[in-house]
């Protein structure tokens, strides 16, 4: 009885979580951009940034779905920490192009 109601219990709960509860800070800034709002797309890339960057990067990085200058500043600086962030974040672009792309 009481795994019939767990079973039953995770059929409804999973579909959810699995929408917008567990979307990573790109999925979430990919959905309402003007690249982005791909049901598809966005968790791909997604998957990408998880394999490619930290949770930290991944909310840096989120930022240029909406402030795209913020990127090109990051790009432009002279900083030893943005180089590094700079060329994780191409890794996470190179990933999520031969990931995503279709």
């Amino acid at each position: 009885m009481k795994s019939t109601t767990l079973a039953a219990l995770a059929a409804v709960i999973l579909p959810v979580l699995s929408t917008g509860a567990m979307a990573g800070p790109i999925e979430r800034a990919c959905m309402p951009s003007e690249r982005g709002g791909n049901r598809a797309l966005c968790p791909c890339i997604q998957g990408a940034a998880d394999v490619t960057l930290s949770r930290s990067d991944q909310r840096r990085a989120a930022k240029f779905f909406s402030d795209p200058e913020r990127a090109h500043q990051t790009w432009i600086s002279q900083s030893a920490a943005d180089d590094a962030f700079w060329d994780r974040y191409k890794t996470f672009g190179e990933t999520a192009k031969a990931s995503c792309s279709g």
